[in-house]
């Protein structure tokens, strides 16, 4: 089996591309496709140096343990579900406001750039095309982009965490590419995980945000 092809279009790191990838694959629901992406994540491991390598192993062996019916259960249970858990990135910044569509949007017009169009079936902000996309289409853009909503993915990290969720290592390697964050991020992360994210002004319609079908009855729980 190849390694996903990586073209070079700006300076990101490889070494975070392929922790990027790694956790695009790892971060996916687990379907009938989860051992051959299982097998992806195990070539690129042998690429990946430092502790990123020992943090997606570690989801990577849970993920193998678990029969696939049970992995696919926790799954859903684990980040559609629980609204503190989601993977859309947008949720947090804009919660369920008409802004998060024109932040999605944002997500769209980067892949655009970039040469390639948004995913069908998934939301332009959902973490693991937005890793697919900084792995594998543009590193710099998709940098910006995880860098921007790094809040977001620090109060993932933390609600996985609490939960003793097997993604939680995942989602700190991918953490560890970006910038560190700076006090006013944390303070940031961590009002939102407890207050939640952003309400819509009373008498604004609220955006409404089109699912895969495999999700239309699952959106996160407040």
């Amino acid at each position: 089996m190849r390694l996903p092809q990586l073209r070079d279009r700006s300076g990101g790191r490889m070494q975070d591309r392929l922790v990027w990838q790694a956790a695009s694959l790892l971060l996916a629901y687990p379907d009938d496709g989860l051992t051959d992406r299982l097998d992806t994540v195990a070539e690129l491991l042998g690429h990946i140096v430092g502790p990123a390598a020992e943090l997606l192993a570690q989801t990577a062996a849970a993920l193998r343990a678990r029969e696939p019916m049970a992995a696919a259960m926790d799954y859903v249970a684990t980040f559609d579900l629980r609204r503190r858990a989601t993977m859309y990135l947008t949720y947090w910044t804009a919660g369920d406001t008409r802004n998060r569509g024109r932040e999605m949007l944002a997500f769209a017009a980067a892949y655009r750039a970039a040469g390639v169009e948004s995913p069908r079936v998934e939301a332009p902000d959902h973490l693991p095309v937005v890793l697919e996309f900084a792995a594998t289409v543009d590193p710099g853009a998709g940098r910006r982009l995880l860098s921007e909503h790094r809040v977001p993915i620090d109060v993932l990290r933390r609600a996985l965490a609490d939960a003793q969720s097997p993604y939680e290592p995942t989602v700190a390697a991918v953490a560890a590419t970006l910038p560190a964050a700076t006090g006013q991020e944390i303070t940031r992360a961590e009002r939102l995980a407890e207050a939640g994210p952003p309400a819509e002004a009373v008498g604004l319609q609220a955006f409404t945000l089109t699912v895969p079908p495999r999700r239309q009855a699952g959106a996160p729980s407040v």
